[in-house]
């Protein structure tokens, strides 16, 4: 590695560390504490590369980045910042810098962003508007993990990209912000963000109109994995038909689109047009350590909804850092706001969080006697259905005969809990509102609305 990397940041440990790392690595260095000082240098010539903190004693790297930009447009400079929000990648894309990295960070990784950033000449920035103030302060896309940084940074470097993006992960885990984050946060914020659903494209003009209530916005294809063979066709022709200038595509999938494709289920061409870009969403589960700052997001935005302020004991915490949240931040989010409407204390104490849970050892389906747990009862069903063979296999085709007996009670109790609200349903189960209605297609499930009853 070779050049000379300037370094700015208050704290004296992480000035000392990147000091040495990186003369180590044959590169000199200069380091300050103070912002004015770093522009100084910058406006000087000096440097082949930037590493600067955000908050500093005497100013803003961020806002500090356009002024760096514009006396040397060469200069790459990467951000580190223990800010760590999709907002903070975000503006350091707006701004241009040329990368973002949460503290605490991984040294080697940003030793190997630094020797890129170096053997690399930096691109001339593009003209952008800047962020809205106060845009997207209460997305609950919050994370200091590993996997949410990541997604920060993709969303950042697609965001004004023309290239068509795919968004996977689990019901509940946020798909449809971070679309719509995509959209706020791009150029194309001020333009119509469209929501298309199937029934969008059924009439003979539907794909006309869509394209019409665009314009040269967003479209979104919700939920794309669920989509029947029709739909996937209608699609297709729509996307075959678009001329430029033409509306950016996004699109979600809970499931695995590749998967579905092997098997047949979802067609090839579609799914090239779609998988431009795939952003995957972690589960809520694979991240656990965020819990706590989403738990103290959505406290606060009850708070500011004018509910009593209510504040999580440490032993309430453990609890939710324990639980397998199946329906992932969704749950997570309802889950809370009972909990600020349901209890009169001012601290959340650990038996409010198993009472709402439904459970006090941290498992959903297995808070009852042993006698009455699911899994025990399903297992002993099965055995008893395979004895009755004498010996022999059953007919073929087992699997989706057991999925059946269990989905069609299940559905129907949570449809009769709801009162048939088959939005609440489809967030009780923590699937999304469109494989809740071809379930209940497939397997014949009447429903009734009525007053919900819980």
């Amino acid at each position: 590695m070779d050049g000379t990397v300037l370094v700015a940041d208050d704290d004296r440990t992480i000035r000392t560390v990147l000091t040495q790392a990186l003369t180590r690595a044959g590169c000199r260095v200069h380091a300050t504490a103070s912002l004015v000082t770093l522009k100084r240098w910058v406006e000087e010539g000096r440097g082949d590369l930037v590493i600067s903190d955000v908050v500093m004693p005497d100013g803003n790297g961020l806002e500090a980045l356009p002024e760096i930009s514009k006396m040397r447009p060469d200069l790459p400079v990467i951000v580190i910042s223990a800010q760590n929000t999709i907002m903070t990648a975000i503006q350091a894309a707006e701004k241009d810098a040329y990368d973002y990295l949460p503290k605490p960070f991984d040294l080697p990784d940003l030793m190997k962003r630094a020797a890129r950033a170096l053997e690399q000449k930096r691109r001339v920035p593009t003209q952008r508007r800047d962020t809205e103030p106060g845009q997207g302060d209460d997305l609950p896309l919050v994370g200091r993990t590993p996997a949410m940084q990541s997604l920060y940074r993709l969303v950042a470097r697609v965001m004004n990209t023309e290239l068509p993006v795919l968004i996977t992960g689990e019901s509940g885990t946020g798909k449809s912000l971070i679309a719509k984050a995509i959209h706020d946060f791009s150029d194309r914020r001020s333009l119509p963000f469209v929501v298309v659903t199937p029934d969008d494209l059924v009439p003979m003009e539907g794909p006309a109109k869509v394209l019409a209530r665009a314009g040269q916005g967003t479209l979104l294809f919700d939920e794309v994995g669920d989509l029947d063979a029709d739909a996937q066709a209608r699609i297709t022709r729509m996307l075959d038909s678009l001329t430029d200038p033409a509306p950016r595509i996004l699109s979600t999938s809970q499931g695995d689109l590749s998967r579905r494709l092997k098997a047949g289920a979802f067609r090839q061409d579609l799914f090239y047009r779609l998988g431009g870009v795939t952003i995957p969403v972690p589960a809520l589960r694979e991240r656990l350590e965020d819990i706590p700052a989403l738990a103290e997001h959505f406290l606060a935005r009850a708070e500011r909804d004018g509910l009593t302020p209510r504040v999580l004991n440490p032993e309430a915490g453990d609890v939710l850092r324990a639980y397998p949240w199946p329906g992932n931040v969704r749950q997570l989010e309802n889950t809370i706001q009972r909990l600020m409407v349901t209890g009169a204390e001012a601290e959340i104490s650990r038996g409010e969080v198993e009472a709402t849970l439904g459970t006090s050892t941290g498992n959903p389906l297995v808070a009852m006697d042993e006698a009455e747990n699911i899994s025990a009862a399903v297992a002993r069903h099965l055995k008893r259905y395979f004895d009755l063979h004498g010996g022999a296999l059953p007919p073929p085709g087992v699997y989706q005969r057991v999925l059946r007996e269990i989905e069609v009670p299940l559905i129907e109790i949570a449809l009769d809990a709801t009162g048939g609200n088959q939005a609440r349903c489809a967030d009780l189960l923590g699937i999304n509102r469109n494989t809740l209605r071809k379930k209940i297609t497939e397997l014949g499930i009447e429903v009734t609305r009525r007053r919900k009853l819980m």
